[in-house]
């Protein structure tokens, strides 16, 4: 059984976020986070945040279980767009430029490897 995790209004553009996703996506757990634990971008840490309630979420849906972060795997990783804030920025001889100020919603789904062997 799978179990997800949503973190949203996260104050970074989709497209920061979506370079994080992909390092990510299909991995193991463990091996996840050690991947975002040494990435550089600072979406990172949200991620990272994101695959923890995961995990944390699939212990509380499956408590007779006794699942370790080798035993599962990211399953799907996908960032959506949120609200942008639209900022006015002064410019030149009166006028002003528009700054979109993006935010995402990060939904990480975590599953149990069915052959640990294979994965």
């Amino acid at each position: 059984m799978q179990a997800k995790a949503i973190l949203r209004h996260t104050p970074t553009s989709p497209r920061k976020m979506r370079l994080v996703a992909g390092l990510v996506r299909g991995k193991a757990v463990d091996q996840a986070k050690a991947i975002l634990l040494n990435s550089t971008k600072a979406a990172s840490r949200n991620a990272l945040q994101t695959l923890k309630s995961a995990v944390a979420n699939y212990a509380q849906l499956n408590p007779d279980e006794r699942v370790g972060d080798q035993e599962l795997f990211v399953k799907s990783v996908f960032v959506d767009g949120g609200a942008t804030l639209k900022r006015m920025l002064p410019a030149p001889m009166g006028r002003a430029y528009r700054v979109r100020k993006r935010s995402n919603h990060l939904t990480i789904v975590v599953d149990r490897v069915k052959n640990p062997e294979t994965k």
